[in-house]
Order: C-alpha cells, then structure tokens, then sequence
C-alpha cells in the first residue's frame, strides 16, 4: 500500500462467516463488535491484520474477526505474537485473551512482551473469574469471592491488571470496559498509534459465573461517582456533580470535595506521559482497594521509547554491514565461538 491509498473497510467487512458462540448477554459481544468497528477505520487492509489469542471464552476472537488468526495455547498467545511481529514487523498485531489465560499461566509472556516493548496490542478481558471452565475464582477475583474452586471464600489477594503492566514498564496502559462503545473504540485506535507495546483491561461482565462483577463502575447511575477519568493534564475531579476530586496528602492519595476552601487548583493534575509512572501506580493501587476511592479508568501511561523489533533489526543490520553487508552462512554462525569436536 502506497501513503496514497486508503483502506476503506467497513465493520461488516471484519465480520467471519463463523457462528458466534457465547453465552447470551456476554460481555465479548460487545467488545467484539466495537473492536471490528474500530479496527474498520485504521486504515489497515484486512491481510495485514493478525489475532493472536490463547485459552478461555475471549479466545475464541479469531474465528471472528475477518482477517488472519491464531487460536494458540493457554497463556502462549504474547509468546506466538511476537514471534509473528519479529518475522514481519508490517503487520499489525492484536493479542486477545481473559484474566485467567494471561495473568495466571501466561503472565510470565506477558509481562516480558510488556518490558520488550514489542508492537503489539494487548486486550485483556477482565471479568475475575474463569468462565470456560465453569466458574474458578482467577487471579483477579480477590478475596472473599465464593466459587465452585472457592466455596468458602477465597483467601487469595487479587492481582491488578493495571499495576502489573505498569510495574512491567509498559509504554501504554489503559482501561476501558464492555459497555462503553466510544471510549472503548477511542482507546483502541490510539493504542494502535502507538509505537511499542500497547496494554489495555477492559472490564467485561460473565453474566453466567459473576454478573454484576463491575456494575457500579460500569452502571449509568453509578458510574460517574465510582470511576475517575484519567485525562492527560486535567485535574483528577469526578463525580455526578464534578464535586469530588484527588488531592495528594505527602506521599498518599485522599478523596476530598470541593468547596468550603478546596478547589481545582488543590488536585492533582494528571500527566500520562510522566517520564516515570509513579502517579499512576499510586491511583491504580489506591483504585483497586476499595472504600470510598474511585477506580481509575482512561488513559494511565503513553510514553515513546524504542520498540524491540525497531532495536532488532538495527542490530541485524549492524552485524550485517561488520561482513560487508552479506549474511554469513549457517555453517559460519554454528561454528563460530565457543566450539568443540566429540569423538
């Protein structure tokens, strides 16, 4: 494709021929269908588009999407995308899965796709149990949750999806959920724009196993008082009545209302692109600890650093130009430093 040319898809276009199977009420459904909405506009030709999932109801993503696919094993899927994005750094890579699948078994690729910032997009459906396997407590269930693997309350803390990827170094993290087509369809634009190894946690609902898992958070009425947009320098304000806001007490995080002597100008204003995510670790740890504290949503952290396959092939090119620009053979490269003959 020429700078010239223009990929006009529509979402319909990234729409298989395969029945989709879910259980009704999913919250996949809707990713789903604003994911195909979003990608249809990036300006990419459907040949150039690779699903990468692993194990679990999420999993099931490329059968779905109109465009080239791999169904791999449980918690490989960042390992398979990258070996994908090394071979043929033109295409764009999507890597799907759920909580269970990529921060359980496949949290150790995950968190070196993450610190390799290899150009890859990485969903993470979140709905804090397992639902392939009939309702499991995950790692990111929290204690307390009753299940059939957990019938008297599960003593396990909960992993945060946010933290992990923050802690991980990843040049962009996001959260967004099921329900909320447009910010959903923004944020999976902007993480294709970016450069590097693209996290996002979108915040699904199990109808069948855990409903309602995220229904303050996620609910019209409620959500404007229990989720704190993260804006790029904006103050951290929120609320119904824009009321409330975060202001920094030393080294900690305190909720406080507007008024009577607090103002805008007291808060915290927000910087994703801090060279270090400090501020973000801060509101994703105080988000997922309950009380009166919101849980953070948007946009945490954007910065450009080198992405791996960019470093790679520089390097590959500078070994290269050391023999005159050829590729060595084989046989020069097996037997080139430490050697020996067994007789």
């Amino acid at each position: 494709m020429t700078e010239q040319e223009v990929i006009q898809l529509s979402r319909t276009d990234l729409v298989s021929d395969q029945e989709v199977r879910w259980c009704p009420g999913c919250g996949d459904y809707a990713i789903l269908k604003h994911v195909q909405s979003a990608l249809a506009e990036l300006n990419v030709a459907r040949e150039n588009m690779v699903v990468v999932s692993g194990i679990g109801c999420a999993a099931r993503f490329p059968y779905y999407m109109n465009t080239y696919g791999f169904h791999s094993i449980h918690g490989r899927s960042p390992a398979l995308a990258t070996g994908v994005k090394m071979a043929n750094s033109d295409l764009s890579v999507w890597v799907v899965g759920g909580d269970g699948d990529m921060m359980s078994i496949g949290g150790n690729h995950l968190i070196h796709a993450l610190r390799r910032n290899i150009d890859l997009t990485i969903l993470l459906f979140n709905n804090e149990i397992y639902g392939l396997t009939k309702g499991q407590f995950s790692p990111t269930s929290g204690p307390g949750i009753r299940t059939k693997s957990s019938p008297e309350g599960s003593i396990d803390p909960a992993f945060d999806p946010i933290c992990l990827a923050l802690g991980a170094g990843a040049t962009f993290v996001g959260r967004t959920a099921d329900m909320w087509g447009k910010h959903l369809q923004k944020m999976i634009k902007e993480a294709h724009a970016h450069k590097g190894t693209s996290f996002i946690e979108i915040l699904q609902n199990c109808i069948i196993f855990n409903d309602g898992a995220f229904e303050q958070e996620v609910g019209k009425k409620t959500k404007a008082d229990r989720t704190l947009e993260l804006v790029h320098g904006e103050p951290l304000i929120f609320g119904a009545d824009r009321d409330r806001g975060i202001r920094a007490n030393g080294l900690e995080l305190e909720v406080v209302e507007l008024g009577n002597g607090i103002s805008e100008s007291d808060l915290l204003v927000y910087n994703s692109e801090a060279h270090t995510p400090g501020m973000a670790m801060l509101l994703a740890a105080n988000g997922c600890g309950g009380g009166d504290f919101p849980l953070p949503v948007g946009m945490f952290r954007r910065v450009q650093q080198p992405s791996y396959e960019t470093s790679m092939n520089a390097q590959v090119t500078a070994a290269q130009a050391k023999s005159g620009g050829e590729k060595p053979s084989l046989e020069s490269l097996f037997n080139r430093g430490d050697t020996w003959t067994v007789n």
